[in-house]
């Protein structure tokens, strides 16, 4: 009987352990695929009142650090137009560098 109960713990073990490392190896796939998401993509996500365009109070993270920069004709607002034309931040990751 105890041999049995060394058993079974020994397999919950093992199945927890597997478990956990196609857990991370499934974060990893993720974090490697993932692409900025598109202007359309924005659009729906922050534009909070629907209204078309993008308020500083809407937009977050590196969007509302180059917010200004952006916003080309400074009306306090950005529309899709001035994000297909906003310069596309670099990526981040490894990249071949002196070629």
């Amino acid at each position: 009987m105890k041999t049995n109960k060394q058993f079974f713990f020994l397999g919950l073990t093992a199945i927890a352990m597997v478990s956990c490392q196609m857990k991370a190896q499934s974060n990893n796939n993720e974090r490697q695929r993932r692409e900025p998401p598109s202007i359309d993509q924005l659009f729906k996500d922050l534009d909070a009142d629907e209204d078309g365009k993008l308020s500083k109070e809407e937009v977050k993270g590196p969007l509302k650090n180059h917010f200004d920069e952006i916003d080309l004709n400074e009306d306090g607002f950005l529309t899709r137009e001035e994000m297909e034309k906003a310069p596309k931040p670099e990526r981040r990751g490894n990249r071949n560098r002196g070629n």
